[in-house]
């Protein structure tokens, strides 16, 4: 993974990114200031990957995961829905029952139960195809999840059905605190290659050759119907669950070299200040909108 200076970015694209890396700073505010109960799981360093994929996947299913919230606001740009479901207040996505991990909206589904989701994408799948429907299947999951034998039974199931399932593997090298050398044997990529799915990797932490990658192997899962594994190198920068870091600082002062989002304000100062200022601006606006709501009965507030 190495730390080369970013291409240029339009600013819809820019802006989905910081929308998505503010939220979620104003997530872990909200959490230390008591407004949020239960548990969250950032995405912070991951954001770009998301944001890359979502204009290739317009109109698919979207299976997400507990650390989900950069994938609901880059498929779904909702973040008054979101803040609400999280806070428990009027409005949520899922009327504050499903809280930080459990959503659901227009095709979008995501669980806080490791490997859960590529079983149902799978089904989805294959309920497609029986419909002759065009659209895929996208499964957002992470290395740590690829200890769960749900994620092989789908793999094996996707591949004998040749369903339209693309798998992104969002690999931040730790499983909630244990490096991903500890707990993984061998490779992905050959775990996937014994079923006979193809796989592509990845290392780059630029948005836009993320995206470049990523679409030929998306329009394939269109036309052929058969799966694919997209294994993606990224960087965790926060902790597991709010405060729950391990890692030694000089390990996380490696990571932060090679946030994305900081790489692109160093290349692109004047572009990146004005896009931040409007970022601050919307979550601002956003959290004190939803702060001025009601809370629902039996919410998560």
């Amino acid at each position: 993974m190495t730390a080369v200076a970013p291409s240029p970015l339009g600013d819809a694209d820019l802006d989905a990114g910081l929308l998505i890396r503010r939220f979620e700073e104003e997530l872990l505010r909200l959490y230390a200031d008591g407004h949020l109960a239960g548990t969250t799981h950032t995405c912070l360093g991951q954001e770009h990957i998301p944001v890359a994929l979502a204009p290739l996947l317009t109109g698919d299913f979207v299976f997400s995961n507990h650390r989900g919230h950069g994938h609901y606001l880059a498929h779904r740009a909702d973040p008054h829905g979101l803040l609400a479901e999280l806070l428990g207040r009027d409005g949520g996505v899922c009327r504050g029952h499903g809280g930080s991990q459990h959503l659901r909206r227009d095709g979008f589904l995501s669980t806080g139960v490791q490997g859960e989701s590529l079983p149902a994408a799978v089904g989805v799948g294959l309920h497609l195809n029986r419909t002759g429907q065009d659209r895929i299947v996208a499964a957002y999951v992470g290395d740590g999840t690829w200890g769960e034998g749900a994620v092989y039974e789908a793999l094996n199931m996707a591949a004998l059905w040749r369903v339209p399932l693309l798998v992104v593997v969002e690999h931040n090298r730790i499983a909630q605190s244990t490096p991903t050398t500890a707990q993984l044997a061998g490779t992905i990529a050959g775990r996937v290659a014994g079923f006979g799915i193809t796989v592509s990797e990845s290392d780059s932490l630029d948005l836009n050759e993320v995206r470049a990658g990523a679409a030929p192997h998306v329009a394939r899962v269109r036309a052929t119907r058969q799966p694919h594994v997209l294994v993606q190198h990224t960087v965790r920068l926060g902790p597991h669950s709010k405060g729950d870091d391990s890692r030694d600082a000089d390990e996380l002062r490696e990571l932060r070299r090679l946030d994305w989002l900081e790489r692109y304000a160093t290349a692109y100062p004047e572009q990146f200040s004005a896009a931040d200022a409007r970022a601050r601006r919307r979550v601002a606006d956003v959290s004190a909108e939803v702060l001025s709501r009601p809370l629902v009965s039996g919410g998560v507030g």
